[in-house]
């Protein structure tokens, strides 16, 4: 690691890298398993490493000083004009999560006020009703079933994310919006995998699939709208959608890339994660022994937690940060440099790209001697303070995700009374695989069997 720069390519070389026989090389590699490729490339060059791409000048910034520069210390000098968020804009819109620098910080300061204190409490509410529901349609199925258990968490996540934000039932729609919003998202990736994809208006089938999964997802935001606008309106806002109505200033397509931006990014990232957290459980059934232990003393005779007993939850809140630091959700972080800029004694000119990964990030030696193991303790406090630059699943500085405290209620309260209820097995012989797509999810899918722990009628442990 640390070899020097070698000039190979066109734009100067100011960090070391791969060259552009290694990058021909890695061609498959770089379509198919992107991660993996990064992962090789930090490994073999170093903290910062620079690619052979004349244009725009690309970098894979891995050490947390790093990105302590580009997220935080110089946030100022990035912006999200990248490759990645044009194309992720094609399904979202410009709405929070593709916004650049001005016109993300006036829909922030709109949008702050969906996010307060007592919003979380109805996430809590919303995610305790919803675990119920699942917990129904699993003791139906029987002991032995092997169920799918990502579909299941991006179905329960999306019925959260309706009631909380938008005070919708999602219910019926779940299934429909789940396929409209993955064939979006797979279409964002094959486009930015992609440097000649041809425009939208091309009708090429990933074209098609988009363009039915974009307007599957703005009936889903008509409808939305329709049903709240024909309703009393509070004295109060109740949820992210009183807010965005009442917003004066908002034409029709920006509300609209703000519902479309969190029915997409509010249950996708919360999906994976807790995904992720089954499928650790399920390799380590010590800790899901002891995560249901500890929901059976917190809840007692109770069968729905509530936003009260998130602070008694402290093992099922570990689980949930210790899953997003191995893997979390947004795996890619894409910046534009603005202007000149010096990282880790690199310099970085002006239009260059930076490349941030949070995977690899959480890997760094310089973030936990731990790297690989599973081990939730780590967390029994709480999540370390983002500005370390050590622990970002929700980002870092001014751009740090919105909805995490909600992000973290939710995941909560689902591990805790689904680990109380049920022991979910890895298939033996099925191998997991993390897949980075636009965000990190195991590969096919993640089957696993279930088998009931607790009685449903009784509320009765049975012998473990």
């Amino acid at each position: 690691m640390g070899a020097k720069p070698k000039r190979h390519f066109r734009t100067p070389a100011t960090a070391p890298g791969p060259t552009g026989g290694e990058m021909l090389r890695s061609f498959n590699q770089i379509r198919t398993d992107a991660l993996g490729f990064l992962e090789w490339s930090w490994r073999t060059y170093g903290d910062v490493v620079q690619f052979p791409i004349p244009t725009p000048p690309t970098y894979l910034v891995t050490h947390p000083e790093g990105v302590r520069r580009v997220l935080q210390a110089n946030h100022r000098g990035y912006g999200k004009a990248t490759i990645q968020y044009r194309n992720l804009a094609l399904v979202t819109g410009e709405g929070l999560l593709a916004a650049d620098t001005d016109a993300w910080r006036r829909q922030r300061k709109s949008l702050q006020p969906a996010f307060h204190p007592r919003a979380v409490v109805a996430v809590a509410d919303h995610a305790a009703e919803a675990s119920l529901r699942l917990a129904d349609d699993w003791r139906a199925l029987g002991d032995g079933a092997v169920v799918d258990v990502e579909e299941a968490m991006m179905r329960t996540a999306l019925e959260i994310v309706g009631a909380a934000l938008f005070g919708a039932d999602l219910r019926d729609d779940a299934a429909e919006l789940v396929t409209a919003t993955q064939a979006g998202l797979s279409a964002v990736v094959a486009r930015t995998r992609n440097p000649l994809a041809p425009p939208l208006s091309v009708p090429t089938p990933g074209n098609l699939r988009l363009r039915r999964a974009l307007a599957r997802l703005n009936r889903a935001v008509a409808e939305i709208v329709a049903v709240r606008r024909s309703a009393a309106s509070a004295d109060e806002p109740r949820d992210m959608l009183d807010v965005l109505l009442a917003d004066g200033s908002m034409s029709s397509a920006e509300l609209r890339d703000q519902i479309v931006t969190f029915i997409v990014a509010g249950h996708e990232t919360v999906a994976s994660s807790l995904t992720w957290a089954w499928y650790l459980l399920g390799s380590h059934p010590e800790v899901a022994q002891a995560v249901a232990a500890e929901a059976d003393a917190v809840l007692g005779e109770r069968v729905q937690a509530r936003f009260d007993d998130l602070p008694a939850l402290g093992r099922a809140a570990a689980v949930f940060d210790e899953s997003l630091r191995l893997f979390p959700p947004g795996w890619l972080i894409s910046r534009n440099a603005l202007q000149d800029d010096e990282v880790m004694g690199h310099h970085i000119p002006a239009g260059a790209l930076v490349l941030i990964s949070p995977y690899l990030v959480h890997r760094h030696p310089a973030a936990d001697p731990g790297e690989l193991r599973f081990d939730p303790d780590r967390f029994l406090n709480g999540p370390p303070s983002p500005v370390a630059g050590t622990y970002i699943p929700f980002g870092a500085g001014p751009r740090l995700c919105i909805g995490r405290d909600m992000a973290r209620a939710e995941g909560t309260i689902v591990i805790a009374m689904l680990a109380r209820s049920f022991r979910l097995t890895p298939l033996p012989g099925h191998a997991v695989m993390a897949n980075p797509m636009v965000m990190l999810k195991p590969k096919g899918g993640l089957p696993m069997r279930l088998s009931t722990r607790i009685d449903s009628s009784t509320r009765t442990p049975r012998p473990d």
